[in-house]
């Protein structure tokens, strides 16, 4: 039964080896989408250079974007972009889950509660995916688009996540992390992460003590559903000199509770 539930997706013929069965001008089409992503307003040249193909291919490519809305170009700059339909393809993966529904007013309340930016995020592909934002009214501010990526070891959402892994999932993870070393502060071993997570654990959030960026801090928390899975991280982000040690403990209580509140929302047993 379950390798009916597998195959469901594909015709029986193509069951094997997925990277015998892309269109590898699609891929690079979708790689030129994902560059401009990346790099925002950008010339034909520097696409084509980025990616290391030719202006010719790449202006094919572009061209056929713009035409379904996917990509705009600039007539007087000449820089091409995403374009609004991208936007609007892209959205349904957000509306795949109602965790972005229920969050939404309890991440504005949180803003509300601690005067900083309240993310919420989500894991994918072993990073911290962002999906939704509520931004504090203040000028210098913490800024993560919806689809901004992060690495799970050096973001407040990430850690609180990795906090809830199985024991399975979690060592697979520690098998193959990069590690990356940002900041000074950034935790590089498996050690090191193994003993930050049980701090998490015990008092029910997530601390990025400048791990990330240097003058940017994050106090995050899981939001589970029925099952008791962490399907989503919920934040609060901001520079550091507002976002002081001695606030941590307080703010860390309101973002767990506003996690818990969402959790509640999903159906989780919230003790």
């Amino acid at each position: 039964m379950a390798e009916e539930q597998r195959n469901r997706g594909r015709p029986k013929r193509f069951d094997g080896d997925e990277s015998q069965n892309i269109i590898q001008s699609l891929d690079r089409a979708i790689d030129v989408l994902e560059t401009l992503a990346v790099g925002g307003a950008m010339t034909l040249s520097q696409v084509a250079s980025t990616m290391d193909q030719s202006p010719a291919t790449i202006y094919r490519i572009l061209s056929t974007f713009r035409l379904r809305g996917m990509a705009e170009v600039n007539p007087v700059t000449q820089e091409w972009s995403v374009g609004a339909e991208a936007f609007r393809i892209g959205s349904a993966f957000l509306r795949r889950s109602n965790v972005i529904t229920r969050a939404m007013p309890i991440m504005q309340h949180l803003r509300d509660e601690t005067g900083e930016t309240s993310n919420l995020g989500i894991e994918r592909d072993d990073k911290v995916v962002f999906v939704a934002q509520v931004e504090t009214h203040e000028s210098i501010r913490a800024f993560f688009p919806p689809g901004t990526q992060a690495p799970m070891h050096a973001s407040g959402i990430g850690k609180a996540l990795l906090a809830m892994f199985s024991e399975r999932q979690l060592a697979r993870y520690l098998a193959h992390a990069p590690f990356a070393a940002f900041t000074v502060n950034t935790i590089c071993t498996a050690d090191q992460l193994v003993q930050n997570l049980n701090l998490i654990r015990a008092q029910g959030y997530s601390f990025d003590d400048e791990e990330k960026a240097i003058g940017m801090r994050c106090i995050a928390a899981p939001i589970l559903n029925f099952h008791g899975e962490a399907v989503a991280g919920i934040s609060i982000s901001g520079p550091s000199h507002r976002l002081t040690r001695e606030k941590v403990a307080a703010i860390g209580k309101l973002v767990k509770a506003a996690g818990d509140q969402v959790s509640a929302s999903l159906g989780a047993q919230i003790h």
